[in-house]
């Protein structure tokens, strides 16, 4: 007879059999269905980390990801389910109110049973996405399971100041390099690592949907492998729309009550304090720009103080892009990310999950088919339809575009403002009608007398810098209307009438019981600007123009104008920021952005408003640039070139046209497609991924002179790679496998390969055919292990970069060796056990490379260096001066001006670049240690930027480059020309 003990461990072990069949299954069908890994997730509607997680990863999936898999696989998923049920514990089941003792038999400490509680409710709370427009005539039913729903989106962070160094001495624009680059991946990618994160994104691009589906993989403990190192937190969701209202933001004891938990004085005493000072908490706070301008200062103290106590937790903030500057955390340690907007395949993802959503709630055969047939429909009609393509590049748009297809049988409104006016006909009254509901609480409302209502509610939020209200000041409002619209007052009181703006508005919720608030902000700001100018308020419009929560609602406040009125706002908006230096920049671009929607405008005013832009054109760096387009497309129009432009103003054209992208900015881009100017043509193909693949391909970089170098980020980027000129530098960012890389390049014509984060990489023996191959780059290739197979290629220089399983001693049989670039952990304490064959004349130490190695001796057995490149400090610095080739020293990261006090007199090096620059920095530390120095180069990427060559004034001859300073002191001691600013500071 097995013993208790025994009985529990063959129960779990069976479970465990049931979890592995269960993923066996899947793989087969995968299989014999001969579906990739990239289009099972398309034909499930799933995440492709969903999908993953359910073949080969740990957990266990959701009821509704076997469901979806067994519908993409066309097999029955009732064997699946019943697989399902086996794997699962015999407590396992969904939580309910009755609940909160549900451990009590196999757990006795009341911590870890309110715990296991909390996890169960945040999986409960959090484990549904309310889908616009799913089903407008039953609003219960417009939800969707988070694991069907959830899309992981791409999140784009800046790679900057660290990075080999290109032919002209520049941080090089390539994976780990500087300048305009920018690393492009999933949010679980994106996210991997990080404990402080910042993510900005527009209005409905998905960072709250991030946060839940953050909350929820983190209480079920789901989270996909990239992100192990939350694995065990236990998440607190801190929506600061919510939390502001209370007048002091939470302590971590009060975290619970803030939200609205049911359960929060059942916490254990000091609990969520202990899970952050354990670094088992994350904190998913949400809506930075929620949050009134006049109390962010507030907000980040709050947030300061919880770094400082709780240094060891998780922290992942979200914002709209303009809400805060940049580095408005970086102090903090926090990393910012970008959620890029959504692809073409993100799309038709979105698409096929919204219509698989809706036929979830069909009732009929007839119904479903249609649905299916409007699935296909709308993603042909996207892809044909440029205008329509550049509209649906958020989740909220995206749902907007896919409820409007449906509700119109197939035809869709053109513009942003007519497709936000026939969503709020759609959802307020429209479907009520066709559908013959009429006065389902008692009360009848016109959709015109509805709009009234919900703008006064609107405008009250705008004008209080609020997101939500309480649900009497809702009613007050609602009942200070009413004495003027007696049709609706002899129907109901306030109570009633907002209880039926709550219920068949389509607009409202109420996320507490006392709360009110907008299904999403884009509609608040439509509204509210409507009633603002209805008020005739473009005083008070313009008053507010500088505050990134009014920008949107200035925008459509121009489109709802009447034409008088729209020039009168446009310029006031221009005068003040004539008159105001502080936001004149904002005011002047804001003004230009609204012309978009100035349908029919006095040509006088237009001209006042093109002018000022004027002043802001050309750009003449990359953040000039990311601020120009964030305007929109009605900026190419006032952008200049390629004729008469400087090196720096077409370099940040470009940049601004491809931050934009799309169909009218490709024009733009072929202006300048036969630039020359290598960063030009860095930034030509950087841009991309933001246009059509196909016609960027033949219209702009088959186009490139000379010999163009290519970054290749997808399946459909790949395979038109053999169109193009040939490419004689590529950089692949992603799984490409050997066999595809070769299909697409001939191996002839190869100079240089960069692999970016790519585990399909394994055995390197392809690039033994490529006979011209001479630079090879490995960036995040964790199964990139041996290296002996280039030994029998013509590479002269290697980059390896965080991979973890290269095996360096392989490094030995590479005699061609001259450069080489190493930012991974070393098996050796010292350069002189490094097995190195090669005679190199340039080595670049990164981060990792220095922590491990600790000291520079052994750097002399390569004499005939000319250009080190160290990351990090390092012990025997004095090794650097007995380099009597060495020419160029570039010193970044965790290596800064200090690093010189270590180096005696260096005569022999004319060249330095710092890439790190700290305010207390002295540079008569440069004038000692280098005496004969002749060209200097400092990059500020962070604050402090301010810089003093006065410690220099001896040093006549020296040519100096200072990238992104906001003040630089000394230049009075030092010839006309000698000093080089980047970007030209605008007199």
């Amino acid at each position: 007879m097995l013993s208790v003990e025994g009985a529990g461990l063959g129960a779990s072990e069976g479970r465990q059999e049931a979890l592995a069949e269960l993923k066996e299954q899947l793989r087969t069908l995968r299989v014999r269905r001969r579906l990739s890994m990239t289009a099972l997730p398309l034909r499930a509607g799933l995440g492709r980390t969903t999908v993953s997680q359910a073949l080969n990863g740990t957990g266990m999936p959701s009821e509704a990801t076997v469901v979806a898999l067994a519908a993409a696989l066309k097999t029955d998923a009732e064997p699946l389910l019943r697989l399902r049920a086996r794997a699962l514990p015999p407590t396992a089941r969904v939580a309910t109110a009755d609940d909160a003792d549900a451990d009590s038999v196999s757990v006795t400490d009341p911590q870890t049973r309110f715990e296991n509680w909390y996890r169960r409710y945040l999986e409960q709370r959090y484990g549904q996405l309310s889908v616009i427009g799913l089903d407008l005539s039953r609003p219960e039913r417009a939800c969707w399971p988070l694991d069907a729903a959830y899309l992981s989106l791409e999140l784009a962070a800046p790679v900057r100041g660290v990075g080999p160094v290109d032919s002209r001495g520049g941080i090089a624009a390539g994976p780990g390099g500087g300048g305009l680059e920018v690393r492009v991946e999933r949010a679980e990618q994106a996210l991997a690592g990080q404990r402080r994160t910042l993510v900005r994104g527009l209005a409905g691009s998905g960072k709250t949907t991030l946060l839940q589906w953050l909350a929820v993989s983190t209480a079920r403990r789901s989270l996909p492998p990239e992100l192990a190192h939350l694995e065990g937190c236990l998440p607190f969701v801190l929506p600061l729309r919510t939390l502001v209202r209370r007048g002091e933001l939470p302590a971590p004891h009060e975290y619970l009550t803030a939200v609205g938990c049911p359960r929060d004085g059942a916490q254990p005493t000091g609990w969520a304090d202990q899970a952050l000072i354990d670094g088992r908490a994350l904190l998913l706070i949400d809506g930075l720009d929620e949050v009134p301008q006049a109390q962010r200062a507030k907000t980040r103290q709050w947030l300061r103080e919880l770094l400082a106590a709780y240094p060891q937790a998780a922290y992942l903030v979200t914002t709209r892009p303009s809400a805060v500057p940049e580095g408005w955390l970086a102090d903090g340690g926090f990393t910012e990310l970008t959620v890029r907007p959504m692809s073409t395949r993100d799309v038709a993802v979105f698409v096929t999950r919204w219509h698989t959503a809706a036929a979830s709630n069909a009732t009929t055969d007839q119904e479903r088919a249609h649905l299916a047939t409007l699935e296909e429909t709308l993603k042909d009609t996207v892809r044909s339809q440029r205008d329509l393509a550049r509209l649906t590049t958020t989740p909220l748009l995206c749902a907007l575009v896919c409820a409007l297809h449906r509700d119109r049988r197939g035809h869709l409104p053109h513009g942003r403002m007519a497709l936000y006016e026939a969503a709020l006909s759609m959802l307020m009254h429209r479907r009520d009608r066709e559908r013959d509901i009429e006065a389902p609480e008692g009360l009848s409302l016109t959709e015109h007398q509805s709009v009234q209502l919900l703008q006064r509610l609107a405008y009250w939020l705008i004008r209080n810098g609020q997101t939500e209200l309480d649900h009497d000041t809702a009613r007050a409002l609602v009942d200070d209307a009413l004495p003027a619209m007696p049709h609706i007052a002899q129907q109901a009181d306030a109570d009633g009438v907002l209880t039926h703006l709550l219920a068949r508005s389509g607009l409202l919720r109420q996320p507490t019981a006392e709360t009110i608030d907008f299904v999403h902000r884009t509609f608040q700001d439509y509204l509210g600007a409507k009633a603002a100018i209805e008020a005739r308020d473009i005083p008070l419009l313009v008053r507010h123009a500088h505050d990134d929560q009014w920008e949107d609602v200035l925008r459509m406040a121009v489109a709802h104008a009447r034409p008088h009125e729209r020039a009168s706002l446009l310029r006031r908006l221009i005068t003040r920021g004539d008159r105001t230096p502080k936001h004149r920049t904002r005011l002047h671009l804001l003004a230009t952005a609204c012309l978009e929607h100035a349908t029919e405008l006095d040509p006088a005013v237009r001209d006042d408003v093109q002018q000022r832009a004027a002043a802001l054109l050309p750009p003449r760096s990359d953040e000039e640039a990311l601020t120009l387009s964030a305007v929109g497309p009605v900026i190419l129009d006032l952008l200049p070139g390629p004729e008469g432009l400087e090196d720096d103003e077409a370099e940040a054209v470009v940049s601004t046209v491809g931050h934009i992208g799309g169909d009218v900015a490709l024009t733009v881009m072929k202006k300048f497609r036969a630039s020359t100017n290598f960063s030009v043509q860095s930034r030509l193909h950087a841009a991309w991924s933001n246009f059509d693949t196909e016609d960027y391909a033949r219209e702009v970089l088959a186009h490139v002179p000379g010999a163009p170098y290519v970054r290749v980020r997808s399946a459909e980027q790949l395979s038109v790679l053999r169109h193009l000129r040939t490419p004689i530098r590529v950089v692949f960012t992603g799984n490409f496998t050997s066999g595809e890389i070769t299909s697409a390049i001939r191996p002839e014509e190869l100079q240089r390969l960069e692999a970016f984060q790519n585990s399909a990489l394994e055995n390197l023996g392809f690039l033994q055919a490529y006979t011209s191959l001479t630079d090879i780059t490995f960036n995040q290739c964790r199964n990139v292990a041996d290296l002996t197979p280039l030994a029998a290629t013509p590479v002269t220089s290697l980059s390896l970069y965080k991979c973890e399983a290269a095996r360096i001693d392989g490094l030995r049989d590479l005699t061609r060796l001259t450069s080489l670039a190493l930012d991974l952990k070393l098996p050796h304490r010292t350069l002189e056990a490094l097995p190195v064959g090669a005679e190199l004349t340039s080595l670049w130490l990164g981060v990792l490379s220095c922590k491990h190695l600790h000291t520079l001796e052994g750097v002399t057995r390569w004499p005939n260096l000319t250009y080190l490149n160290l990351c990090g400090p390092l012990d025997g610095l004095s090794q650097i001066s007995a380099l009597p080739e060495l020419s160029r020293l570039m010193l970044q990261a965790r290596a800064g001006v200090a690093t010189l006090a270590e180096i005696p007199p260096a005569p022999q090096i004319n060249e330095l670049l710092l890439g790190r620059w700290e305010a207390e920095d002295d540079l008569a530390m440069v004038a000692r240690a280098l005496p004969q120095l002749k060209k200097l180069t400092i990059y500020c990427f962070h604050a402090p930027r301010q810089v003093d060559l006065t410690p220099l004034r001896g040093m006549a001859d020296l040519a100096i480059t200072i990238h992104q300073a906001d003040e630089v002191l000394g230049t009075e001691h030092f010839p006309p020309g000698a000093i080089t600013r980047k970007p030209r500071p605008r007199t």
